[in-house]
């Protein structure tokens, strides 16, 4: 009877553990605060540039953060810790080139190479 009520806990305790502790999915990262004033100094072909660089990267780091979240799911099933609280994750990564992604896009609408929406 004992058995049972502790193996129920600690089940409890690994679910709360894959939770709280695996990294953040990259769509439920929000983006840093990027002021557009960084790239207002850019004419159109400058600011087609940026775009692309920043999301190529937004796309480089979104693909390590979810190989972090899948590590992590795997991780926590095994070792009851995630791995991402060990090695880090890429999180802060997503979040900003999220931000510089919207600053260029709202760059590009305020110096008319783009149409607004």
């Amino acid at each position: 009877m004992k058995y049972l009520q502790f193996s129920k806990y600690a089940l409890g305790g690994v679910m709360i553990a894959m939770v709280i502790g695996c990294a953040t999915r990259p769509e439920s990262i929000s983006a840093s605060f990027v002021s557009h004033e960084k790239f207002m100094g850019q004419n159109c072909a400058e600011l087609g540039l940026s775009l692309s660089d920043a999301r190529s990267q937004l796309v480089k780091f979104s693909s390590m953060q979810d190989s972090k979240a899948n590590i992590d799911a795997a991780t926590v099933f095994f070792v009851l810790i995630p791995a991402s609280k060990l090695a880090g994750d890429h999180a802060g990564d997503v979040a900003k080139y999220k931000g510089e992604v919207e600053a260029v896009e709202t760059a590009l609408i305020k110096t008319g190479c783009r149409k607004a929406m």
